[in-house]
C-alpha cells in the first residue's frame, strides 16, 4: 500500500500520527536512559545467582520476577538494553560504510561498474541474510562480534541499493556539472558534496532498518549464535527463559520478548516518520 504524505492527511489523522510518533520517541528515549543508567537503576547485579529465589513471581524484591537461576529479570533487562541497542548501531555503521561506498560508486561510474555492483548486490540481496550469517559463524565461531560483522555484510547490499537509487537522482542535478566544469575530480565531488547531500535520506533509511537489525541480532542470540552466557542480551534471555514455560513461569521469556517487540515497533514508527521528514527536507 502506498504511504500517504503527512501533509495530505486529514488534520485528525495527522495529529494522531504525530501523537503516536511522540509516544514512540519518548519510549525510546526512556529505553536509552535505562541502558545508560542501568547500574544505579538495577536493584541487583545482572549475573547475581540466587537459587533460593528461582522463578519467583513479581513482588517488592523482584518487580518483574526472576529466572530459573534466581537472577532478577528487571536488572537483566536494564543491562541487556545496552547490548541490544549498541550492537545494531555497530552493525548498521559497518553496513553503511560498505553499502554507501558501493551504491555511490555504482551511481557515479555507471556502465560495467554499475552492472557489476548491481548484480553482486542482487545475488546477496536474494540470499537469506540469517543463513548467510550462520555460514559465517560456522567458519569463524559464534559470538556477538561475528554476528555483527556477518549481519553487516548481509545488510550492506540493501543499503547499497537504496544509496544507488538516491545517488542517481542527485548526480543528475546541475551543481554536479558545475563542479565538473571547475575541474573537480569525481572522488572529491562524491566525498565532499554528493554523499553529504544524501546523508539525510540515508539516515532516515537507517532508522527504519534499526528495528530489523535489532530483531535479527536477537534471533541469532536466541538460536545460540550471537551473545553467549552470562550475557543479558534480550534474545539470549528469551532462549534461556523458554525452558521455564513448561513449569508455568512465563515471565523469564515474556519480559525480554516484550522488550524486543516494543523497541522494534517504536523504532519502526519513529523510523517511518523520520524517513518521510528527512527525505522531504533533502
Amino acid at each position: 500500500m502506498t504511504a500517504v504524505p503527512a501533509g495530505l492527511l486529514p488534520v485528525g489523522k495527522r495529529s494522531r500520527r504525530s501523537a503516536g510518533t511522540t509516544v514512540a520517541a519518548g519510549f525510546l528515549g526512556l529505553v536509552v536512559l535505562a541502558a545508560v543508567f542501568a547500574p544505579p537503576l538495577a536493584p541487583y547485579p545482572p549475573d547475581a545467582v540466587d537459587l533460593s529465589s528461582s522463578l519467583v513471581g513479581t513482588g517488592p524484591e523482584h518487580p518483574l520476577g526472576t529466572d530459573a537461576s534466581g537472577q532478577d529479570l528487571l536488572s537483566r533487562v536494564l543491562y541487556g538494553a545496552r547490548t541490544s541497542l549498541i550492537a545494531p548501531v555497530l552493525l548498521l555503521a559497518f553496513a553503511s560504510v560498505l553499502g554507501v561506498a558501493l551504491g555511490t560508486l555504482a551511481a557515479w561510474r555507471g556502465g560495467w561498474v554499475d552492472t557489476l555492483v548491481s548484480r553482486a548486490t542482487d545475488v546477496m540481496y536474494a540470499f537469506p541474510g540469517l543463513l548467510f550469517v550462520v555460514l559465517i559463524i560456522a567458519v569463524f565461531g559464534a559470538g556477538m562480534t561475528t554476528s555483527v560483522l556477518g549481519l553487516g555484510l548481509a545488510f550492506a547490499p540493501t543499503i547499497a541499493k537504496y544509496t544507488r537509487s538516491v545517488a542517481l537522482s542527485e548526480r543528475a542535478k546541475p551543481y554536479i556539472d558545475a563542479y565538473r566544469v571547475q575541474g573537480m575530480g569525481g572522488a572529491r565531488i562524491c566525498v565532499r558534496h554528493l554523499v553529504p547531500n544524501l546523508a539525510r535520506s540515508i539516515a532516515g533509511y537507517l532508522v527504519v532498518l534499526f528495528g530489523e537489525a535489532l530483531m535479527s541480532l536477537a534471533t541469532l542470540s536466541y538460536l545460540g549464535f550471537g551473545a553467549q552466557p552470562p550475557s543479558s542480551d534480550w534474545g539470549l534471555m528469551v532462549q534461556e527463559g523458554q525452558s521455564a514455560i513448561v513449569q508455568g513461569a512465563l515471565l523469564p521469556a515474556l519480559v525480554p520478548g516484550t522488550a524486543i517487540a516494543a523497541v522494534v515497533v517504536a523504532f519502526n514508527v519513529v523510523g517511518v516518520r523520520a524517513a518521510d521528514r528527512l527525505g522531504s527536507r533533502r
